[in-house]
């Protein structure tokens, strides 16, 4: 559980956080915690896909891809004062 920053400011009173990859835990911590998800099923079809491609010697323009994340607002972050 999470009861206040490590120098001991309070959350979210004085200092919002924000974690990335909404792991489940992130549920459970006290505050909830604030996080970016990803769209992990989408990330793993499109890097299937691309590196089926290039096996079969296909011509990939880019190996940059760009999907779409949602912030997941929880009891870790605040209005700024």
């Amino acid at each position: 559980m999470v009861e206040g920053a490590p120098d001991g400011r309070r959350i979210p009173e004085e200092v919002s956080i924000v974690g990335f990859d909404d792991l489940p835990v992130a549920r459970w911590t006290h505050p909830s915690l604030t996080t970016v998800r990803q769209p992990l099923f989408d990330m793993a079809a499109m890097v299937a896909t691309t590196l089926l491609r290039i096996i079969d010697g296909e011509h990939v323009e880019s190996l940059r891809l760009e999907l779409a994340t949602r912030l997941v607002a929880r009891g870790s972050t605040a209005p700024p004062a």
